[in-house]
């Protein structure tokens, strides 16, 4: 899947086979989320895999929109390390590097869906007490990961009206 047909075509995928997810799959996810751009190259995120059943299906009673978690197998925790974000972009770059987990989700054949962390203070307070996090590391988002059990159509997004040329 070359990358126009990746971004194109990629879905919120909520719902997942019992397929498992390889370790080597997970590598390549998150080798992708390290080649995200980041300001100043500082690279300041950090990442929690997370393939305890038991803390999966946790997650919701701390997120209300993370129900997919109960079926999901894997699931990867985007972090900050405010420590390394040096220009108070830390919040872009680990978006960033989300992206491109989604997308490299999708080009290898994965269904996943982008769950908000950060900035809603209950989660983030939660999510660090039931992941031992210390003060420093920042949870921005949540990507539940899994072989598709649902299929979704190419959407229409693009909107002429919302583009602009020099000036508003």
């Amino acid at each position: 899947m070359d990358a126009m047909e990746a971004i194109l075509t990629r879905r919120s995928i909520r719902k997942y086979t019992k397929q498992p997810v390889s370790d080597e799959v997970l590598k390549e996810l998150l080798e992708a989320a390290m080649c995200a751009p980041s300001a100043g190259n500082q690279q300041p995120w950090c990442f929690i895999v997370i393939n305890d059943r038991k803390i999966l299906d946790e997650v919701p009673k701390y997120h209300p929109y993370a129900q997919m978690l109960k079926e999901a197998l894997v699931a990867i925790l985007v972090c900050c390390d405010s420590d390394l974000e040096l220009g108070g972009y830390g919040v872009e770059d680990c978006s960033a590097a989300t992206q491109n987990i989604l997308l490299a989700a999708h080009a290898k054949g994965l269904g996943a869906v982008w769950l908000g962390v950060y900035p809603t203070e209950s989660r983030v307070t939660d999510i660090k007490k039931l992941l031992n996090i210390p003060e420093h590391i920042i949870p921005i988002s949540l990507i539940s990961i899994g072989y598709p059990a649902e299929q979704k159509p190419r959407p229409d997004r693009y909107q002429a009206d919302r583009v602009h040329y020099n000036q508003w």
